[in-house]
Protein backbone atom coordinates (compact mmCIF):
# COMPACT_ATOMS: atom_id res chain seq x y z
CA UNK A 1 0.00 0.00 0.00
CA UNK A 2 1.33 3.47 -0.92
CA UNK A 3 0.98 6.80 0.80
CA UNK A 4 -2.34 8.18 1.98
CA UNK A 5 -3.44 11.73 1.23
CA UNK A 6 -6.20 13.55 3.15
CA UNK A 7 -8.61 15.90 1.40
CA UNK A 8 -10.60 18.12 3.74
CA UNK A 9 -13.48 19.29 1.57
CA UNK A 10 -15.70 21.83 3.33
CA UNK A 11 -18.88 22.89 1.56
CA UNK A 12 -21.63 25.31 2.47
CA UNK A 13 -23.78 22.61 4.09
CA UNK A 14 -21.32 19.89 5.12
CA UNK A 15 -17.68 18.92 5.27
CA UNK A 16 -15.74 15.70 5.24
CA UNK A 17 -12.26 14.21 5.27
CA UNK A 18 -11.60 11.73 2.49
CA UNK A 19 -8.44 9.65 2.21
CA UNK A 20 -7.00 8.88 -1.19
CA UNK A 21 -4.26 6.50 -2.31
CA UNK A 22 -3.02 4.62 -5.37
CA UNK A 23 -3.63 0.87 -5.68
CA UNK A 24 -3.08 -1.29 -8.78
CA UNK A 25 -2.80 1.79 -10.97
CA UNK A 26 -6.09 3.29 -9.80
CA UNK A 27 -7.02 5.95 -7.27
CA UNK A 28 -8.96 4.72 -4.26
CA UNK A 29 -11.04 6.79 -1.82
CA UNK A 30 -12.41 6.31 1.67
CA UNK A 31 -14.50 8.79 3.64
CA UNK A 32 -13.25 8.95 7.23
CA UNK A 33 -15.39 11.67 8.81
CA UNK A 34 -18.32 13.86 7.85
CA UNK A 35 -19.79 16.86 9.67
CA UNK A 36 -22.47 19.50 9.28
CA UNK A 37 -21.81 23.08 8.22
CA UNK A 38 -23.99 26.14 7.74
CA UNK A 39 -24.31 29.80 8.60
CA UNK A 40 -25.65 30.99 11.93
CA UNK A 41 -26.98 34.44 12.74
CA UNK A 42 -24.69 36.32 15.11
CA UNK A 43 -24.75 40.05 15.90
CA UNK A 44 -27.39 40.46 13.22
CA UNK A 45 -25.33 38.90 10.40
CA UNK A 46 -24.92 35.42 8.90
CA UNK A 47 -21.65 33.89 10.10
CA UNK A 48 -19.59 30.72 9.74
CA UNK A 49 -18.51 28.70 12.79
CA UNK A 50 -14.86 28.23 11.89
CA UNK A 51 -13.68 27.23 15.36
CA UNK A 52 -16.16 24.34 15.37
CA UNK A 53 -15.17 23.28 11.86
CA UNK A 54 -11.49 23.27 12.84
CA UNK A 55 -12.25 20.93 15.75
CA UNK A 56 -14.08 18.66 13.29
CA UNK A 57 -10.92 18.55 11.16
CA UNK A 58 -8.88 17.57 14.23
CA UNK A 59 -11.45 14.88 15.06
CA UNK A 60 -11.13 13.56 11.50
CA UNK A 61 -7.34 13.37 11.78
CA UNK A 62 -7.67 11.40 15.02
CA UNK A 63 -10.03 8.99 13.24
CA UNK A 64 -7.36 8.44 10.57
CA UNK A 65 -5.00 7.24 13.29
CA UNK A 66 -7.72 4.96 14.71
CA UNK A 67 -8.24 3.33 11.31
CA UNK A 68 -4.51 2.79 10.91
CA UNK A 69 -4.48 4.81 7.68
CA UNK A 70 -2.29 7.76 8.54
CA UNK A 71 -2.00 10.42 5.81
CA UNK A 72 1.37 11.82 4.82
CA UNK A 73 -0.21 15.06 3.59
CA UNK A 74 -3.41 17.07 3.87
CA UNK A 75 -5.05 19.90 1.96
CA UNK A 76 -8.19 21.95 2.61
CA UNK A 77 -10.59 23.26 -0.02
CA UNK A 78 -13.73 25.35 0.52
CA UNK A 79 -16.04 27.71 -1.31
CA UNK A 80 -14.68 31.06 -2.54
CA UNK A 81 -14.81 34.79 -1.66
CA UNK A 82 -15.21 34.61 2.17
CA UNK A 83 -12.31 35.54 4.43
CA UNK A 84 -11.04 36.05 7.97
CA UNK A 85 -9.19 39.14 9.19
CA UNK A 86 -6.38 38.78 11.75
CA UNK A 87 -4.82 41.55 13.82
CA UNK A 88 -1.15 41.93 14.77
CA UNK A 89 -1.56 39.32 17.52
CA UNK A 90 -3.26 36.89 15.10
CA UNK A 91 -6.66 37.38 16.72
CA UNK A 92 -9.78 37.29 14.55
CA UNK A 93 -11.11 40.78 13.83
CA UNK A 94 -14.90 41.15 13.60
CA UNK A 95 -17.37 38.44 12.67
CA UNK A 96 -16.68 35.60 10.23
CA UNK A 97 -19.48 36.74 7.92
CA UNK A 98 -20.71 34.47 5.12
CA UNK A 99 -21.43 35.32 1.50
CA UNK A 100 -25.21 34.98 1.81
CA UNK A 101 -25.42 37.86 4.28
CA UNK A 102 -27.00 41.05 2.95
CA UNK A 103 -24.25 43.43 4.06
CA UNK A 104 -23.11 43.78 0.45
CA UNK A 105 -26.43 45.19 -0.80
CA UNK A 106 -25.62 48.37 -2.72
CA UNK A 107 -21.85 47.83 -2.47
CA UNK A 108 -21.58 47.26 -6.22
CA UNK A 109 -22.66 50.85 -6.79
CA UNK A 110 -20.07 52.07 -4.28
CA UNK A 111 -17.29 50.13 -6.01
CA UNK A 112 -18.35 51.14 -9.54
CA UNK A 113 -18.46 54.79 -8.49
CA UNK A 114 -14.68 54.52 -7.96
CA UNK A 115 -13.79 51.90 -10.58
CA UNK A 116 -16.37 51.60 -13.40
CA UNK A 117 -17.70 48.09 -13.97
CA UNK A 118 -16.27 47.76 -17.48
CA UNK A 119 -12.80 48.86 -16.36
CA UNK A 120 -12.87 46.51 -13.38
CA UNK A 121 -13.74 43.55 -15.61
CA UNK A 122 -10.90 44.41 -17.98
CA UNK A 123 -8.54 44.16 -15.00
CA UNK A 124 -9.95 41.14 -13.14
CA UNK A 125 -12.20 39.25 -15.56
CA UNK A 126 -14.51 38.36 -12.65
CA UNK A 127 -18.26 38.36 -13.12
CA UNK A 128 -20.42 40.66 -11.04
CA UNK A 129 -21.73 38.84 -7.96
CA UNK A 130 -22.71 40.83 -4.90
CA UNK A 131 -21.01 38.37 -2.57
CA UNK A 132 -17.55 38.80 -4.13
CA UNK A 133 -14.73 39.74 -1.77
CA UNK A 134 -14.35 43.11 -3.44
CA UNK A 135 -17.88 44.05 -2.33
CA UNK A 136 -17.53 42.48 1.12
CA UNK A 137 -14.47 44.64 1.76
CA UNK A 138 -16.35 47.73 0.62
CA UNK A 139 -19.08 46.89 3.14
CA UNK A 140 -16.43 46.75 5.86
CA UNK A 141 -14.80 50.00 4.72
CA UNK A 142 -18.12 51.83 4.92
CA UNK A 143 -19.80 50.03 7.82
CA UNK A 144 -16.89 48.91 10.04
CA UNK A 145 -13.76 50.89 9.08
CA UNK A 146 -12.25 50.16 12.50
CA UNK A 147 -11.99 46.48 11.58
CA UNK A 148 -9.92 47.22 8.48
CA UNK A 149 -7.70 49.50 10.56
CA UNK A 150 -7.06 46.77 13.14
CA UNK A 151 -6.48 44.00 10.59
CA UNK A 152 -2.98 43.05 9.50
CA UNK A 153 -3.78 39.98 7.38
CA UNK A 154 -6.65 38.69 5.26
CA UNK A 155 -6.88 34.92 4.93
CA UNK A 156 -9.48 33.25 2.75
CA UNK A 157 -11.36 30.41 4.42
CA UNK A 158 -9.06 27.53 3.34
CA UNK A 159 -6.02 29.73 4.01
CA UNK A 160 -7.34 30.23 7.55
CA UNK A 161 -7.69 26.49 8.16
CA UNK A 162 -4.18 25.94 6.81
CA UNK A 163 -3.00 28.63 9.22
CA UNK A 164 -4.76 26.97 12.17
CA UNK A 165 -3.09 23.69 11.23
CA UNK A 166 0.44 24.99 10.58
CA UNK A 167 0.75 28.52 11.95
CA UNK A 168 1.74 29.66 8.42
CA UNK A 169 -0.23 32.45 6.70
CA UNK A 170 -0.70 32.14 2.95
CA UNK A 171 -3.01 33.25 0.15
CA UNK A 172 -3.51 30.46 -2.39
CA UNK A 173 -3.93 31.54 -6.00
CA UNK A 174 -7.16 29.79 -7.07
CA UNK A 175 -9.07 30.98 -4.01
CA UNK A 176 -7.70 34.51 -4.35
CA UNK A 177 -8.83 34.55 -7.98
CA UNK A 178 -12.48 34.52 -6.87
CA UNK A 179 -12.10 37.80 -4.98
CA UNK A 180 -12.43 40.29 -7.84
CA UNK A 181 -9.11 41.80 -6.76
CA UNK A 182 -6.65 39.71 -8.77
CA UNK A 183 -5.38 40.95 -12.11
CA UNK A 184 -6.26 38.32 -14.71
CA UNK A 185 -3.29 39.15 -16.93
CA UNK A 186 -0.50 39.39 -14.32
CA UNK A 187 -2.02 36.66 -12.06
CA UNK A 188 -1.15 38.77 -9.01
CA UNK A 189 -3.00 41.16 -6.70
CA UNK A 190 -4.15 44.25 -8.62
CA UNK A 191 -2.66 46.83 -6.25
CA UNK A 192 -3.87 49.70 -8.43
CA UNK A 193 -7.50 48.64 -7.94
CA UNK A 194 -6.94 47.82 -4.26
CA UNK A 195 -5.41 51.23 -3.60
CA UNK A 196 -8.12 53.13 -5.49
CA UNK A 197 -10.81 51.38 -3.45
CA UNK A 198 -9.10 52.31 -0.21
CA UNK A 199 -8.39 48.77 0.98
CA UNK A 200 -5.23 48.36 3.11
CA UNK A 201 -2.51 46.84 0.92
CA UNK A 202 -0.96 45.17 3.96
CA UNK A 203 -3.85 42.67 4.06
CA UNK A 204 -2.81 40.89 0.86
CA UNK A 205 -0.07 38.29 1.10
CA UNK A 206 2.17 36.88 -1.62
CA UNK A 207 0.30 34.19 -3.54
CA UNK A 208 1.22 30.51 -3.50
CA UNK A 209 0.26 28.04 -6.22
CA UNK A 210 -1.69 24.81 -5.77
CA UNK A 211 0.73 21.97 -5.18
CA UNK A 212 2.88 24.14 -2.89
CA UNK A 213 3.85 23.01 0.59
CA UNK A 214 2.40 25.23 3.32
CA UNK A 215 4.41 23.47 6.03
CA UNK A 216 4.06 20.74 8.63
CA UNK A 217 1.36 20.86 11.29
CA UNK A 218 2.09 22.59 14.59
CA UNK A 219 4.00 20.40 17.08
CA UNK A 220 1.22 20.62 19.68
CA UNK A 221 -1.32 19.43 17.08
CA UNK A 222 0.95 16.57 16.01
CA UNK A 223 1.13 15.52 19.66
CA UNK A 224 -2.67 15.70 20.00
CA UNK A 225 -3.48 13.57 16.94
CA UNK A 226 -0.50 11.25 17.36
CA UNK A 227 1.43 11.85 14.14
CA UNK A 228 2.98 14.53 11.92
CA UNK A 229 1.93 15.40 8.38
CA UNK A 230 2.61 18.00 5.71
CA UNK A 231 -0.02 20.50 4.63
CA UNK A 232 0.00 20.90 0.83
CA UNK A 233 -2.20 23.54 -0.77
CA UNK A 234 -4.54 22.02 -3.35
CA UNK A 235 -6.65 24.22 -5.59
CA UNK A 236 -8.19 25.53 -2.37
CA UNK A 237 -11.21 26.88 -4.22
CA UNK A 238 -13.42 23.81 -4.43
CA UNK A 239 -14.36 24.41 -8.07
CA UNK A 240 -10.67 24.58 -8.96
CA UNK A 241 -10.18 21.16 -7.39
CA UNK A 242 -13.31 19.78 -9.06
CA UNK A 243 -12.20 20.96 -12.52
CA UNK A 244 -8.76 19.42 -11.99
CA UNK A 245 -10.60 16.09 -11.61
CA UNK A 246 -12.55 16.33 -14.91
CA UNK A 247 -11.59 13.04 -16.64
CA UNK A 248 -10.74 14.47 -20.06
CA UNK A 249 -7.60 15.72 -21.78
CA UNK A 250 -8.99 17.34 -24.93
CA UNK A 251 -10.62 20.78 -25.18
CA UNK A 252 -13.93 19.80 -26.78
CA UNK A 253 -16.06 19.92 -23.64
CA UNK A 254 -17.87 22.17 -21.21
CA UNK A 255 -17.76 21.18 -17.55
CA UNK A 256 -20.36 21.59 -14.83
CA UNK A 257 -19.14 21.33 -11.27
CA UNK A 258 -22.53 20.51 -9.84
CA UNK A 259 -23.33 20.94 -6.17
CA UNK A 260 -24.86 23.69 -4.07
CA UNK A 261 -23.70 25.91 -6.93
CA UNK A 262 -23.38 24.87 -10.55
CA UNK A 263 -20.17 26.22 -12.06
CA UNK A 264 -20.39 25.82 -15.82
CA UNK A 265 -17.49 26.68 -18.08
CA UNK A 266 -14.45 25.75 -20.15
CA UNK A 267 -10.75 25.45 -19.38
CA UNK A 268 -8.47 27.90 -21.21
CA UNK A 269 -4.81 28.87 -21.26
CA UNK A 270 -5.63 32.61 -21.33
CA UNK A 271 -8.29 34.78 -19.68
CA UNK A 272 -11.12 36.23 -21.74
CA UNK A 273 -11.84 39.74 -20.45
CA UNK A 274 -13.78 41.05 -23.44
CA UNK A 275 -16.88 43.20 -23.28
CA UNK A 276 -18.92 40.33 -24.71
CA UNK A 277 -17.72 38.03 -21.92
CA UNK A 278 -18.64 40.67 -19.34
CA UNK A 279 -22.12 41.17 -20.78
CA UNK A 280 -22.63 37.39 -20.68
CA UNK A 281 -21.61 37.47 -16.99
CA UNK A 282 -18.72 35.05 -17.49
CA UNK A 283 -15.92 34.89 -14.97
CA UNK A 284 -12.20 34.04 -15.27
CA UNK A 285 -11.07 32.10 -12.21
CA UNK A 286 -7.65 30.56 -11.67
CA UNK A 287 -6.89 26.86 -11.94
CA UNK A 288 -3.98 24.47 -11.55
CA UNK A 289 -0.81 25.58 -13.41
CA UNK A 290 -2.43 28.94 -14.19
CA UNK A 291 -5.18 27.33 -16.29
CA UNK A 292 -8.20 29.62 -16.47
CA UNK A 293 -11.72 28.54 -15.68
CA UNK A 294 -13.98 30.64 -17.90
CA UNK A 295 -17.33 29.96 -16.30
CA UNK A 296 -20.64 31.19 -15.01
CA UNK A 297 -21.90 30.76 -11.46
CA UNK A 298 -25.41 29.28 -11.50
CA UNK A 299 -27.54 28.88 -8.37
CA UNK A 300 -27.37 25.11 -8.78
CA UNK A 301 -28.78 22.50 -6.43
CA UNK A 302 -29.13 25.03 -3.60
CA UNK A 303 -32.77 25.46 -4.53
CA UNK A 304 -33.71 21.77 -4.37
CA UNK A 305 -31.54 21.30 -1.26
CA UNK A 306 -33.48 24.08 0.44
CA UNK A 307 -36.84 22.63 -0.57
CA UNK A 308 -35.74 19.23 0.76
CA UNK A 309 -34.75 20.76 4.12
CA UNK A 310 -38.17 22.42 4.28
CA UNK A 311 -39.75 18.96 4.17
CA UNK A 312 -37.63 17.94 7.16
CA UNK A 313 -35.38 15.96 4.79
CA UNK A 314 -38.22 13.45 4.53
CA UNK A 315 -37.24 12.49 0.96
CA UNK A 316 -33.95 11.55 -0.65
CA UNK A 317 -32.75 13.44 -3.71
CA UNK A 318 -33.43 10.30 -5.75
CA UNK A 319 -37.04 10.34 -4.56
CA UNK A 320 -37.33 14.03 -5.43
CA UNK A 321 -36.03 13.26 -8.93
CA UNK A 322 -38.65 10.50 -9.28
CA UNK A 323 -41.41 12.92 -8.19
CA UNK A 324 -40.14 15.52 -10.66
CA UNK A 325 -40.17 13.00 -13.48
CA UNK A 326 -43.78 12.06 -12.70
CA UNK A 327 -44.71 15.77 -12.97
CA UNK A 328 -42.54 16.41 -16.05
CA UNK A 329 -45.40 18.06 -18.00
CA UNK A 330 -45.74 20.89 -15.49
CA UNK A 331 -45.05 24.04 -17.59
CA UNK A 332 -43.73 26.75 -15.23
CA UNK A 333 -40.09 27.92 -15.15
CA UNK A 334 -37.99 30.22 -12.97
CA UNK A 335 -34.74 32.14 -13.45
CA UNK A 336 -32.38 30.12 -11.25
CA UNK A 337 -30.03 33.10 -10.92
CA UNK A 338 -32.65 35.54 -9.67
CA UNK A 339 -31.40 37.04 -6.40
CA UNK A 340 -34.71 36.20 -4.73
CA UNK A 341 -33.44 32.61 -4.52
CA UNK A 342 -30.12 33.51 -2.85
CA UNK A 343 -31.27 33.26 0.78
CA UNK A 344 -35.06 33.29 1.05
CA UNK A 345 -36.86 32.62 4.31
CA UNK A 346 -38.66 29.76 2.56
CA UNK A 347 -37.52 28.44 -0.83
CA UNK A 348 -40.78 26.59 -1.48
CA UNK A 349 -42.83 29.75 -1.09
CA UNK A 350 -40.27 31.80 -3.06
CA UNK A 351 -40.60 29.50 -6.08
CA UNK A 352 -44.39 29.66 -5.84
CA UNK A 353 -44.32 33.47 -5.50
CA UNK A 354 -42.01 33.76 -8.53
CA UNK A 355 -44.44 31.75 -10.66
CA UNK A 356 -47.33 33.83 -9.34
CA UNK A 357 -45.52 37.14 -10.04
CA UNK A 358 -44.67 36.07 -13.59
CA UNK A 359 -48.19 34.91 -14.43
CA UNK A 360 -47.36 31.20 -14.55
CA UNK A 361 -49.09 28.18 -13.06
CA UNK A 362 -48.16 27.85 -9.39
CA UNK A 363 -46.73 24.44 -8.38
CA UNK A 364 -48.74 22.77 -5.64
CA UNK A 365 -47.19 19.34 -5.18
CA UNK A 366 -43.60 18.53 -4.26
CA UNK A 367 -43.16 16.84 -7.63
CA UNK A 368 -44.35 19.95 -9.50
CA UNK A 369 -42.00 22.09 -7.43
CA UNK A 370 -39.07 19.77 -8.13
CA UNK A 371 -39.72 19.64 -11.87
CA UNK A 372 -39.86 23.46 -12.02
CA UNK A 373 -36.43 23.63 -10.37
CA UNK A 374 -34.74 20.82 -12.29
CA UNK A 375 -36.11 21.83 -15.69
CA UNK A 376 -35.30 25.50 -15.12
CA UNK A 377 -31.74 24.53 -14.20
CA UNK A 378 -31.30 22.40 -17.33
CA UNK A 379 -32.60 25.24 -19.51
CA UNK A 380 -30.18 27.62 -17.78
CA UNK A 381 -27.36 25.24 -18.70
CA UNK A 382 -28.49 25.33 -22.34
CA UNK A 383 -28.42 29.15 -22.40
CA UNK A 384 -25.02 29.19 -20.72
CA UNK A 385 -23.36 26.86 -23.21
CA UNK A 386 -24.64 29.09 -26.01
CA UNK A 387 -23.09 32.10 -24.25
CA UNK A 388 -19.78 30.25 -23.83
CA UNK A 389 -19.71 29.29 -27.48
CA UNK A 390 -20.53 32.82 -28.55
CA UNK A 391 -17.82 34.30 -26.31
CA UNK A 392 -15.09 31.81 -27.30
CA UNK A 393 -16.03 31.60 -30.99
CA UNK A 394 -16.18 27.81 -31.05
CA UNK A 395 -18.51 24.89 -30.34
CA UNK A 396 -18.29 22.07 -27.80
CA UNK A 397 -19.59 18.56 -28.40
CA UNK A 398 -20.14 17.32 -24.86
CA UNK A 399 -20.61 18.29 -21.23
CA UNK A 400 -18.77 16.76 -18.28
CA UNK A 401 -20.75 16.91 -15.03
CA UNK A 402 -18.67 16.31 -11.89
CA UNK A 403 -19.56 16.58 -8.22
CA UNK A 404 -22.67 15.53 -6.34
CA UNK A 405 -24.99 16.61 -9.13
CA UNK A 406 -23.46 13.99 -11.43
CA UNK A 407 -25.62 11.49 -9.53
CA UNK A 408 -28.89 13.36 -10.28
CA UNK A 409 -29.96 11.15 -13.17
CA UNK A 410 -33.16 13.04 -13.95
CA UNK A 411 -31.37 16.41 -14.07
CA UNK A 412 -28.65 14.96 -16.30
CA UNK A 413 -31.25 13.56 -18.70
CA UNK A 414 -32.91 16.98 -18.82
CA UNK A 415 -29.51 18.61 -19.42
CA UNK A 416 -28.76 16.31 -22.38
CA UNK A 417 -32.18 17.07 -23.83
CA UNK A 418 -31.97 20.84 -23.29
CA UNK A 419 -28.39 21.23 -24.57
CA UNK A 420 -28.64 18.59 -27.33
CA UNK A 421 -25.24 17.24 -26.31
CA UNK A 422 -23.74 14.17 -24.72
CA UNK A 423 -23.55 14.55 -20.95
CA UNK A 424 -20.75 12.58 -19.26
CA UNK A 425 -21.34 12.22 -15.52
CA UNK A 426 -18.77 11.52 -12.83
CA UNK A 427 -16.81 11.35 -10.70
CA UNK A 428 -19.16 12.39 -7.90
CA UNK A 429 -16.32 13.09 -5.45
CA UNK A 430 -14.56 15.38 -7.92
CA UNK A 431 -13.57 18.08 -5.44
CA UNK A 432 -11.89 15.64 -3.05
CA UNK A 433 -10.28 13.84 -6.00
CA UNK A 434 -8.88 17.10 -7.36
CA UNK A 435 -7.62 18.04 -3.90
CA UNK A 436 -5.85 14.68 -3.57
CA UNK A 437 -4.54 14.94 -7.15
CA UNK A 438 -2.73 18.21 -6.37
CA UNK A 439 -1.12 16.55 -3.35
CA UNK A 440 -0.12 13.53 -5.46
CA UNK A 441 1.37 15.78 -8.12
CA UNK A 442 3.40 17.49 -5.38
CA UNK A 443 4.59 14.09 -4.14
CA UNK A 444 5.52 12.86 -7.64
CA UNK A 445 2.80 10.18 -7.88
CA UNK A 446 1.84 11.71 -11.26
CA UNK A 447 4.15 13.33 -13.78
CA UNK A 448 1.49 15.64 -15.23
CA UNK A 449 -2.13 16.73 -15.04
CA UNK A 450 -2.81 14.70 -18.18
CA UNK A 451 -1.53 11.51 -16.55
CA UNK A 452 -3.61 12.21 -13.45
CA UNK A 453 -6.78 12.73 -15.49
CA UNK A 454 -6.21 9.46 -17.33
CA UNK A 455 -5.99 7.69 -13.97
CA UNK A 456 -9.16 9.42 -12.76
CA UNK A 457 -11.01 8.31 -15.90
CA UNK A 458 -10.18 4.65 -15.38
CA UNK A 459 -10.64 4.78 -11.60
CA UNK A 460 -14.21 6.06 -11.43
CA UNK A 461 -17.28 5.09 -13.41
CA UNK A 462 -18.53 7.59 -16.02
CA UNK A 463 -22.18 7.53 -17.13
CA UNK A 464 -23.21 9.02 -20.48
CA UNK A 465 -26.58 10.60 -21.36
CA UNK A 466 -27.22 11.28 -25.04
CA UNK A 467 -28.67 14.49 -26.41
CA UNK A 468 -29.67 15.11 -30.00
CA UNK A 469 -28.00 17.92 -31.91
CA UNK A 470 -30.32 19.97 -34.08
Amino acid sequence: MGKYYAAVDVGASSGRLILGWMEDGCMKLEEIHRFENGMVRRNGVLCWEFDRIYREIVTALKKCRETGRIPSALGVDTWGVDFVLLDGQDRVVGDTVGYRDQRTNGMDEEVYRIVPEKELYEHTGIQKALFNTIFQLMALRLQHPDQLEKAETMLFVPDYFHYLLTGVKTNEYTEASTSGLLNAQTKTWDMEIIERLGYPKKLFRELIMPGSSVGHIRPELAEEIGYDLEVVAPCTHDTGSAVLAVPANDDDFVYISSGTWSLMGVERSEPLCTEEARKNNLTNEGGYEYRYRLLRNIMGLWMIQSVRHETGDAYSFAELCDMAEEAHDFPSRVDCNDLCFMAPENMTEEVKDYCRRTGQQVPETLGELATVIYTSLAECYARTIENLEQATGRTYSRIHVVGGGSNAAYLNELTAKATKREVHCGPGEATAIGNITAQMLHAGEFRSVEEARDVIHRSFGIRIYHGERG
